[in-house]
């Protein structure tokens, strides 16, 4: 059966003959593994990043270095800075690659035809004209409702909402006031997010150019799946290229920071004030307590549990954590308890330290007298 979702899919933007790629970002067409499919047979239907890709679209790696980031990569063409071989990939990757001179440009130019930037304007209250709105949601008419925006069976949208071009919301959401989608976040089924929450807003990165710091691309989205909860204020930013994503059933408490490019695992607990900083991975059944910080790149595997007001400087492959920086329960244990016993330590090597002062005396003096008797 056809679905809302699937119309506004297949009414996406039109997808591109690999020559028509290469026409676009003004590239060098070369063969990587294998032949695949002719190029003039070859049609493109999106743009995202090696994680993400799927078997008719392109990626990009901006660096020969990181090449092994494409390998198994399900993506049919990969742009590059340079001419790559199968043996950088072991024979397993996109079968074609376009070399350019600068792959992020000509990656924003590809992710721009298949999610065009949208209009800037100032939307009013309502909904847009183009909007797909299944008869049996419930919309407040103090929300405002983008171009092309999918909402699909027995979603309810309160006062205040705000939802911009291209999202959509999967069946059964439930949307509190004065949430804020920015465009082309999608939503699976059951998901809810109370009042005040942020998704899609730009991810906190920039380059330093003569000096001024200048946003680098901001041009991916945010992906919730199904059964996911996300707390009052909670803000998740979009990717840079592809997506910031939520695993299933994942419940996310108020106050919330997750930063762009992360992949947040199935049945995770983020409770409240949790802050995630880009590009971090977790594993599923995560717990993180309150007020839990992570650095970027952060990989966190299954089941992990850090404690409240931990820091996570380094991957974490299992088992419970706390202490900042974080290290496992029982070596910071064993830490708190040393610690605990600081003030008698400090007191007992005062009492020491007099002790050996008066002894050093009584020698000092020994020898004085032991000298003034040989005279």
């Amino acid at each position: 059966m056809t679905t809302m979702i699937d119309r506004h899919y297949s009414a996406a933007s039109d997808p591109l003959s690999l020559n028509q790629i290469v026409e676009l970002t003004g590239g060098h067409l070369l063969p990587l593994i294998g032949t695949g499919q002719s190029p003039e047979r070859l049609s493109l239907g999106g743009a995202a990043p090696p994680a993400e890709a799927a078997a008719n679209e392109v990626t990009m790696v901006d660096r020969c270095q990181h090449a092994g980031a494409i390998r198994g990569c399900h993506a049919a063409v990969v742009i590059t800075p340079a001419p790559l071989s199968a043996e950088d990939l072991h024979g397993d990757g996109p079968a074609w690659q376009i070399v350019v001179a600068e792959p992020h440009a000509a990656f924003t130019q590809i992710i721009r035809h298949f999610r065009p930037p949208v209009d800037q304007d100032v939307p009013g209250a309502g909904i847009d004209s183009t909007a797909l709105i299944h008869p049996t949601a419930q919309i407040s008419g103090a929300a405002s409702i983008g171009a092309g925006v999918v909402i699909e069976a027995n979603c309810k949208i309160h006062a205040g909402v705000s939802i911009a071009a291209g999202c959509v919301i999967g069946p059964d959401c439930v949307l509190y006031p004065n949430v804020t989608l920015y465009s082309y976040c999608r939503l699976g089924a059951r998901v809810v997010i109370h009042a005040g929450a942020t998704l899609g807003a730009h991810g906190f990165g920039y380059r330093n150019v003569d000096g001024r710091h200048i946003p680098t691309a901001q041009l991916g989205y945010v992906q919730i799946d199904d059964d996911v909860e996300i707390g009052a204020s909670a803000t998740i930013d979009r990717g840079t290229y592809g997506a910031t994503r939520i695993g299933e059933g994942t419940k996310i408490d108020n106050q919330v920071m997750i930063g762009h490019n992360c992949r947040i695992g199935k049945h995770n607990l983020l409770c409240s004030q949790v802050g995630i900083a880009g590009s971090c991975t977790t594993g599923d059944y995560v717990v993180l307590a309150g007020q839990v910080g992570l650095k970027d790149h952060i990989e966190l595997g299954d089941g992990v549990i850090v404690g409240a007001q931990a820091g996570v400087m380094d991957s974490l492959e299992s088992g419970v954590h706390i202490g900042s920086p974080a290290t496992p329960q029982h070596d910071q244990m064993r830490v708190f308890a040393v610690q605990r016993k600081l003030p008698d330590m400090r007191r007992d090597i005062k009492v020491l330290q007099r002790e050996v002062k008066s002894l050093l005396q009584d020698r000092d003096q020994d020898s004085s007298d032991s000298a003034s008797k040989a005279a």
